[in-house]
């Protein structure tokens, strides 16, 4: 058979390949898996920006994505509900009858997820598209610099083609902000003003120091395949076009959220823009992946602040701090000198080697409470400054899905007295392992399971794990067995958790003042009132968001409590750890279905 022969049948034989994989994949996915799997794939076929935190496809020969940014207009809004309610349909025709196992909890968690994603989208005017902490103009910068891998001259191109593309994202947002005012939502006033300063900030100084150009030299220092010559080509041609058209594009926001401020109001809750309620209601609905009420939450936080502080002044006085409230105490300490990283160059560097040592301690100990190790690394980085004013004191973005990426935990760094050293290690647990990174990493371990199962995005789950695992650190881990102020400051954090649930529903369904919500979290946590004015500002423009820590930790904790009565002394924490663990995030009642299932099973 000579070699065109040859080539022929086997181009045949990939295309009947392509072709049956065709009907089984895609034109009529073959089972829940399959059609699951389909849906992820839609929305990464939509989503430039999601395919590239996924990394699955990044710079190879499928890459068909890095050179785009998403679209924010509202056609691209509408026809992605289109699609979310039409598989949601197709969902029903194959089950939950038949289902059974991983199969069957697939279906109910993707049946919940879309449920909420219709119940979310249906909403046109329901946020602050632009704010102090998130919107493209914090948020796709920093995807440019931190997530967009430059690994070659091609890389580069699509960069700099990204750029090109975030003029365009920046002129469909702003259509939907002038939306947004024309149907009476318009962010509150200090809202509006933070977000100004974020911008302003951004722009200063001109292309050459802006971070999407400045960036760059730094990220092609280990890359020799680029000619000089076409090197600096290239970065002129990024130069102009953030000096031409992105800059003008930020001023021009700025120039639009000016106009905002005479239209605003001061009032905190989203109850003040139509269908205000509602929106909440939804809110914590998808949050919390529960039917608690508003009013519910305000309760537990109430009994969780009450018993927390009891916690704390136990400890107080068991190390002679006994004068004063126990937020007067908590202030002293914060405010202590030696406990201090200096405000310096040196005490940032400092900072972020002490945060790495103390998640390479944690790592070591993790195989002791832990049967999946993830290997996925994690960089310590500090907050953009050109975002650190509206920023939380830690958040944490996970690695790509191929390990091309790792995982970053950024650390505000503004003002060092925020962050003394007894209270990070229990952020660093938080963030790092055996939290945030540690469960999102594990689950892009998961095998055999739908890809939507493993990104799926449970904030009650997520962050109830987090806190979990800052519980665990002590409970279980004893890591504060010698550091009775590393515990004080695990109870402060976990105070923060509990107040949220009082200022959150305070606020939007209460109709809290921002000044009240301040007061409340000064009264009770000891924190500074920059960092409490931050969150607090983080809550109005994120609603039922922060509800979901306390909730969320409170229910794994009530699981484990029910499989350690049932199992007694069969009980596995390492067995229990990989239960909630390998089979990704999920809703709470799901979850519960889950473990019920799991102690069955450990029963027999």
């Amino acid at each position: 058979m000579n070699l065109k022969k040859i080539i022929g049948l086997g181009f045949i034989g990939i295309i009947l390949s392509f072709g049956s994989l065709y009907f089984w994949f895609w034109a009529s996915p073959v089972g829940i898996n399959n059609y699951l799997n389909k849906f992820f794939f839609q929305i990464g076929l939509r989503s430039p920006e999601a395919a590239t935190y996924l990394g699955l496809i990044e710079n190879t020969m499928l890459d068909f994505h890095s050179g785009k940014l998403d679209r924010y207009d509202r056609k691209s809004e509408i026809e992605f509900l289109h699609l979310v309610r039409e598989t949601r349909a197709g969902l029903d025709d194959l089950g939950p009858e038949n289902l059974g196992g991983q199969e069957l909890l697939s279906w109910k968690i993707a049946r919940w997820l879309m449920d909420d994603m219709i119940r979310e989208l249906s909403f046109d005017h329901s946020t602050y598209r632009i704010n102090q902490i998130g919107g493209v103009m914090i948020n796709t910068p920093q995807f440019l610099t931190d997530v967009h891998r430059i690994v070659n001259e091609k890389s580069l191109e699509r960069y700099i083609a990204r750029l090109k593309e975030f003029s365009r994202v920046i002129e469909e947002v702003k259509v939907r902000v002038i939306s947004d005012r024309d149907n009476g939502v318009v962010p509150p006033d200090f809202v509006i003003n933070g977000a100004l300063k974020g911008m302003r900030s951004f722009i200063d100084g001109g292309m050459r120091e802006n971070p999407l150009f400045s960036s760059l030299p730094h990220r092609l220092e280990k890359i020799d395949t680029i000619a000089e010559a076409r090197k600096q080509e290239l970065f002129e041609q990024a130069g102009n076009i953030i000096g031409a058209e992105i800059i003008p594009g930020y001023e021009g926001m700025i120039k639009l959220f000016e106009s905002l401020l005479p239209l605003s109001d001061h009032h905190a809750g989203i109850w003040r823009i139509p269908q205000g309620e509602k929106i909440y209601a939804a809110r914590l609905e998808s949050n919390t992946t529960t039917n608690m009420s508003a009013e519910e939450i305000h309760q537990l936080g109430l009994r969780e602040v009450a018993r927390i502080r009891e916690e704390m002044e136990k400890i107080l006085v068991e190390e002679g701090i006994i004068e004063g409230s126990v937020t007067h105490r908590l202030r002293e300490l914060m405010d202590i000198p030696e406990y201090h990283f200096t405000d310096s160059d040196e005490g940032r560097a400092e900072q972020i080697a002490y945060l790495h040592k103390l998640d390479n301690k944690m790592m070591e100990m993790a195989p002791q409470f832990f049967i999946t190790i993830p290997s996925q690394t994690l960089n310590i980085v500090r907050v953009p400054e050109f975002s650190q004013d509206g920023s939380a004191l830690g958040y944490y973005r996970g690695p790509a899905m191929d390990g091309s990426t790792s995982g970053r935990f950024y650390i505000n760094q503004k003002d060092m007295s925020d962050t003394p050293r007894w209270t990070l290690p229990t952020l660093m647990y938080h963030e790092g392992a055996p939290g945030h990174h540690f469960q999102i990493s594990a689950s892009h371990l998961i095998e055999g399971l739908p890809l939507i199962r493993k990104v799926s995005p449970f904030t009650a789950y997520v962050e109830g794990w987090a806190l979990y695992a800052e519980f665990i650190a002590h409970n279980d881990m004893n890591v504060y067995e010698d550091d009775p102020l590393g515990n004080l400051g695990r109870l402060q954090d976990e105070m923060l958790r509990a107040i949220r649930l009082v200022v959150d529903t305070g606020m939007h369904a209460k109709r809290w003042s921002r000044e009240r919500a301040i007061e409340y979290m000064l009264s009770n946590s000891g924190t500074t009132k920059a960092d409490a004015t931050r969150e607090v500002e983080r809550y109005a423009v994120w609603p039922g968001q922060a509800t979901a820590y306390k909730v969320g930790q409170l229910h794994i904790l009530k699981l484990r409590s029910m499989a350690e009565v049932r199992l007694g002394k069969e009980f596995d924490l390492r067995e229990f750890h990989e239960m909630i663990l390998m089979n990704g995030a999920m809703p709470l009642g799901i979850l519960t279905e889950s473990v019920q299932l799991w102690i069955e099973s450990q029963a027999n």
